[in-house]
């Protein structure tokens, strides 16, 4: 087993799942975003325990995701966020995958490979209100839910939007996302008006679920939030949650420095004392940011010492100071729930960016360990 490996907590995400559940109540259904490896922690594992966990159904941004989980063994319905190329359809069809379908020219192409393989395939109507992504407009979704039903192979299972600035705490991104919610709703009963059952109402992100329950509808679609995060670090806590991945390694090489060492590429760090530095097994290669360079932490026997030089491809070095009592092969934290250690949340603070992009980041060459 490598020095370098990530420690995949499932029993931190069923809290999640337990405390998001308590928060939508009982009616409400739960889908589990497990795209992009399931943010890093390991797709078929994590879409094992979620569902074991409660969760009605998953989804993935590509046909290849949700293909990856069916040759995993996973048979819970799984949504396909993103919307997929010509050549991708009849791996929808054989993955039994339900697509998003946002124009009649999909919903024309979905239909015929569904017939040429004697197959019903289930689909949910994407409007678009506000995010300016994918799905039709709100004045165009009767029509194409008729279009919808007016294939034989096709079967509308839902209808759904998506929320881009539900996690904002300013007053304008307030009343955006509730006329939002008020065009989506206005949406879903004109098609309910037209006749047509449009079957499995959502719209909720993490910051749908976290503050806005009148979007909650038939179901939810919180990704973060799972992961153990919330979207945004400013918001307050309105239910508690354990970050599911700890990403930790262990010293492989110890020295004691004089001051005036300069320490990584580009000498852009040398030390002002005498002093002692750490070398730990862990780099931008696999997927700690280079702008942690001298800007961030590792926590090793309950405390943080600081990153220092340029974080190499493979390797970094922690400046662990005087008389520090760590020793070599010491276990060292790079973010994770254990107290003291940084979170990803602190990273994302550090280097500018969301804590998403940190867990997404590690790779492959990570091995993922689940206790």
């Amino acid at each position: 087993m490598r020095a370098t490996r990530a420690i995949i907590y499932r029993e931190n995400l069923r809290f999640n799942i337990d405390q998001i559940r308590e928060k939508i109540g009982s009616n409400v259904k739960l889908c589990v975003p497990v795209k992009a490896d399931a943010y890093g922690h390991g797709a078929v594992e994590i879409a094992a325990a979620a569902m074991e966990a409660g969760a009605f159904c998953l989804a993935v941004a590509s046909v290849q995701e949700g293909e990856i989980l069916r040759q995993g063994g996973i048979e819970a319905p799984i949504m396909l966020f993103s919307l997929p190329i010509p050549e991708d359809i009849a791996i929808i069809i054989d993955s039994r995958l339900t697509p998003f379908v946002a124009d009649e020219q999909l919903a024309s192409m979905l239909d015929a490979a569904a017939k040429q393989r004697g197959a019903r395939l289930s689909v949910h109507l994407k409007v678009d209100t506000g995010m300016g992504r994918i799905g039709c407009t709100p004045d165009s979704a009767v029509a194409l839910a008729k279009a919808i039903l007016a294939y034989g192979n096709l079967a509308l299972e839902g209808v759904c939007t998506h929320l881009p600035a539900s996690s904002s705490t300013s007053a304008d991104d307030i009343l955006f996302t509730r006329n939002q919610i008020a065009s989506f709703a206005a949406v879903v009963d004109s098609i309910r008006k037209a006749g047509i059952d449009p079957g499995i109402v959502h719209a909720a992100n993490s910051g749908g679920v976290l503050f806005f329950p009148e979007c909650y509808f038939d179901m939810v679609r919180p990704g973060i939030l799972v992961y153990g995060y919330y979207p945004s670090a400013d918001l307050p806590v309105s239910i508690p949650v354990k970050p599911v991945m700890e990403l930790e390694t262990r010293i492989v090489f110890l020295k004691k420095v004089p001051a005036g060492t300069p320490i990584s590429y580009g000498r852009t760090y040398t030390t002002t004392e005498e002093t002692e530095i750490a070398t730990i097994p862990v780099g931008y290669g696999d997927g700690l940011n280079r702008l942690m360079s001298s800007n961030g932490e590792v926590a090793i026997k309950g405390k943080r010492y600081p990153i220092v030089g340029r974080v190499c491809m493979d390797q970094c070095m922690v400046n662990l100071g005087r008389n520090s009592g760590v020793k070599l092969y010491d276990r060292a934290i790079v973010f994770g729930p254990t107290p003291a250690a940084p979170t990803a949340d602190d990273i994302a603070r550090r280097i500018g960016t969301i804590p998403y992009e940190v867990t997404c980041n590690i790779n492959k060459r990570v091995p993922r360990v689940y206790p």
